[in-house]
């Protein structure tokens, strides 16, 4: 073999460089595919999380403003307000939009099952009794999962109080709060404000209400 020939080949140092180079980009390349994806679901992950706490939002939003001064006089027990609240339950009464399926006004019980991974739920059950053909069954939608902490707070301000204050329940009352505000703590400690919402109905104008429906 001659001295020009050997010079046209490589030799195994240059062999054994050039698959080390090699090896290191494959890494180098395979490690910012794997940052990458990560990023991507982290970035899903993130969104869904906006998204589920947004509904819960909306949810409340909608329904809460719009609650019904109304008193259940549909059976031979005591007269009780629709209202009723603790700090981790609700009960009201309000209405879907006119294109929802459920129609006419709604008994709404807000309730948080601790027993179950923290899940907030809803159970929906028409407010006005059944006539004797008919049959409604409650309808149960999980509004939110892993739920840590929930915690609903009432803003009660009596006449010729120029302040208020905020208590943890609101049961046995004849009026509506102004005022609701709800904490609401997830499971991964992702951050959720707390949320407050007045009431459209709420004392000053439950006479006019009352007006209106007689």
């Amino acid at each position: 073999m001659s001295k020009q020939e050997r010079m046209a080949g490589f030799t195994l140092l240059e062999v054994m460089l050039a698959m080390t180079l090699l090896s290191i980009m494959v890494v180098l390349l395979f490690s910012s595919l794997k940052i990458g994806a990560e990023s991507w679901n982290k970035g899903e992950r993130k969104i869904a999380q906006v998204n589920e706490k947004a509904v819960v939002y909306q949810f409340f939003k909608r329904h809460l403003p719009s609650i019904k001064p109304l008193w259940d006089d549909f059976s031979d027990d005591e007269r009780i307000f629709s209202f009723q609240g603790e700090s981790d339950k609700l009960q009201f009464v309000s209405t879907f939009p006119a294109s929802a399926g459920r129609k006419g006004l709604q008994l709404f019980e807000i309730i948080f099952d601790k027993t179950d991974e923290g899940v907030l739920k809803v159970v929906l059950t028409p407010f006005y009794p059944a006539l004797d053909d008919q049959q409604w069954e409650p309808e149960e939608v999980i509004l939110q999962e892993q739920v840590e902490e929930f915690k609903i707070s009432y803003f009660a301000k009596e006449l010729g109080d120029s302040e208020g204050s905020w208590v943890d329940s609101w049961k046995q009352k004849e009026s509506l709060p102004a005022l609701l505000k709800i904490k609401i703590a997830l499971a991964n400690q992702s951050y959720w404000p707390e949320m407050v919402f007045a009431l459209k109905l709420s004392a000053t104008a439950e006479a006019d209400f009352e007006l209106d429906t007689k």
